[in-house]
């Protein structure tokens, strides 16, 4: 990840430049833009350089794979594929404009692609997987047992990570077996948590009182280390692409990819759809409905290993495997 010297009063320094106001200028006489859409594309150019800001990049330095995190960040926390095209729109309309100004040599922008706007299949992880993710935490550091409570927690209740970021220890019913979670439109809902992720919480909550605790954050869950705050989603996405690279995962693993891989393991162990959509928060059934294309998948490879028209014979017997599906 490209650093710069800038510091972040220097980012919301340039909201205010000359160079800022000339992009704009720029868009109204040569682009004709209306007042509406230069007002959208303020908004979304805010947007990352208020990313830049909390990863402290400044926006001369930025690499397609800056770019590239901050789209997932934004997918992260459900912005919809069209609306981040929209984003990427008004993002490379701007470093086009850098690029005639002369303020870059080099366009990070070429190659940057927008997400599909059609249907799309999220990566899963595979409960083995998981756990070779979790086993390449490095316990010797402080914040190890805290990033094991962190990905426990995020694949047994299938939360967002701004949820598993705004978590709060009065949120915890942990003698009961369940968490309150905050979700969109401050709807609250019960999600049940497997013992495995109670105990890494509990382990972590040791750890968590030699931590000087900022004020204001005494009731949060996940605490940074270094500033005794509320973890942000930056971090933890960063996290689990750190512990996919060391696990030596392949597919594109973000926080989100927990709950994907907790709804589609639950479907696959025969939970019902409305029990999934309640545990996830999902207003909508038809959101939950896309784990039904994941699912129908899984059942027609089961059917073609285990239905006696199709299994292995041996020694002239039909024989019966005990594979059953991965079970959160």
């Amino acid at each position: 990840m490209a650093e710069t010297t800038s510091s972040n009063s220097e980012q919301h320094t340039f909201i205010r430049s000359p160079l800022y106001r000339r992009y704009f200028q720029y868009l109204l006489l040569e682009r004709n833009f209306s007042a509406n859409t230069l007002d959208a594309y303020q908004k979304d150019l805010d947007k990352l350089l208020n990313f830049l800001e909390e990863e402290n990049i400044d926006f001369r330095d930025v690499k397609l794979e800056n770019l590239q995190t901050f789209v997932a960040t934004l997918m992260d926390v459900g912005i919809a594929p069209r609306s981040i095209a929209r984003i990427l729109a008004g993002v490379k309309s701007f470093y086009k404009f850098l690029e005639l100004e002369n303020e870059i040599t080099n366009n990070p922008t070429e190659l940057l692609e927008s997400p599909a706007r059609g249907e799309h299949l999220p990566d899963v992880l595979t409960v083995e997987e998981i756990d070779r993710m979790i086993g390449s935490i490095d316990m010797e550091k402080a914040e190890g047992q805290r990033d094991r409570a962190i990905i426990e927690t995020l694949y047994s209740c299938g939360l967002r990570v701004s949820e598993l970021c705004a978590l709060r220890i009065s949120d915890l019913y942990l003698e009961e077996g369940f968490i309150r979670v905050h979700g969109k439109g401050k709807k609250e809902r019960l999600v049940p948590i497997s013992q495995s992720a109670i105990e890494e919480l509990t382990l972590w909550f040791a750890d968590r009182e030699t931590i000087h605790i900022r004020p204001g954050n005494e009731d949060t869950v996940f605490i940074s280390f270094r500033r005794g705050t509320a973890l942000s989603r930056i971090t933890v996405f960063h996290l689990v692409k750190m512990l996919a690279l060391a696990a030596d995962i392949r597919t594109n693993v973000s926080p989100h990819t927990f709950r994907h891989s907790f709804a589609t393991h639950l479907l696959e162990g025969g939970a019902n759809l409305r029990a999934i959509q309640e545990m996830l928060g999902h207003e909508d059934i038809g959101t939950t409905e896309m784990y039904l294309h994941i699912d129908r998948h899984f059942l027609r490879e089961e059917i073609l290993m285990h239905h006696p028209r199709n299994a292995p014979r041996r020694n002239g017997n039909q024989e019966e495997e005990s594979n059953s599906p991965d079970e959160d």
